[in-house]
């Protein structure tokens, strides 16, 4: 009998954790790197024909995405796959969609030196910043060595990692200090109750693993964008990509890595059927739509970069 009841009261205890915590409302980072960060961020001259920044294809005003289905980057080339916001991606554990990038620093370099993005260099990058007087001089106050290619990714890092959005509703609410309308808690049960959550969990409410698009019906492949088959050509990782934060997703259409879905109802309704295998009803995908919106956070005040 009490063995029955400390089953029971671990049973009851388990069930009452929450699989996704709210987010922090700071992370540990170099204050002034980061604001010299932000300034390369924004700045044209990291793309070899000054036509983009960082914040052109991740604004992080308007959800660190891109509103496009496809970026434009160096000379009008388009990109092939929809960009991922940069919000919250500090707590990836991997980067880009296919996690070819194993943290921030591996995927800062790779929008720089992609003929299709900024089509840089290391060697233009550090001639490009070294030029200008108030960098160089900012560079060699915060490193020993001044500019170098090394430094000038660390410090757009530094920016990035800054750049989390605490406070949405839903945190406010697993906290305690606020509490969900009827029709949004009711999208927060479904969500756990269709499965969302099996995939979108954690702090960042995915970017922790891989999935497969069309677990339950085939989603269409495409062999140009970049998923896990393009790193480990193994036939079972195609349409396999990182689980994409759900957190200001609202902020972030178009969806989905081809960018083939306009809303949140849209992409909701084809994740059930693509993933779960089921057609859900219009009153469920109102009631998660409005849960998800819950999901938008507030920038941090301290590195605005307006």
């Amino acid at each position: 009998m009490k063995t029955l009841f400390l089953f029971t009261v671990l049973s009851l205890s388990l069930w009452s954790l929450e699989a996704i915590p709210p987010l922090p409302q700071s992370v540990s980072y170099n204050v002034k790197k980061a604001l010299l960060g932000k300034e390369l961020f924004f700045d044209t001259a990291l793309s070899k024909d000054y036509s983009v920044a960082c914040v052109t294809c991740h604004n992080i005003y308007d959800g660190g995405a891109d509103r496009r289905v496809v970026s434009t980057g160096f000379a009008g080339k388009k990109g092939n796959i929809q960009s991922p916001t940069v919000l919250n991606a500090v707590f990836n554990f991997r980067q880009f969609w296919n996690g070819r990038a194993r943290d921030l620093y591996e995927q800062a370099k790779g929008p720089l030196e992609n003929p299709v993005e900024h089509n840089m260099t290391p060697k233009l990058v550090v001639e490009r910043v070294g030029k200008n007087p108030h960098y160089r001089e900012a560079f060699e106050s915060l490193y020993k060595n001044g500019v170098t290619y090394k430094n000038v990714i660390d410090a757009i890092v530094e920016f990035e990692k800054t750049l989390i959005t605490p406070n949405s509703k839903f945190d406010l609410f697993l906290k305690g200090k606020t509490k969900l309308t009827q029709k949004e808690m009711h999208g927060y049960t479904l969500f756990k109750r269709y499965g969302c959550i099996s995939c979108h969990n954690g702090i960042n409410m995915g970017g922790n693993s891989f999935a497969k698009i069309g677990m339950f019906f085939s989603y269409p492949y495409k062999k140009e964008y970049p998923d896990r088959y393009a790193i480990t050509h193994d036939p079972l990782d195609k349409n396999v990509f990182k689980v994409p934060t759900l957190r200001n997703i609202a902020l972030t259409p178009p969806y989905f890595h081809d960018g083939s879905r306009a809303t949140l109802q849209e992409a909701i309704k084809a994740m059930a059927h693509y993933n779960l295998g089921q057609e859900m009803p219009k009153e469920d995908i109102e009631d998660i739509t409005d849960f998800l919106k819950t999901l938008t956070g507030e920038l941090p005040r301290n590195l605005d970069a307006r």
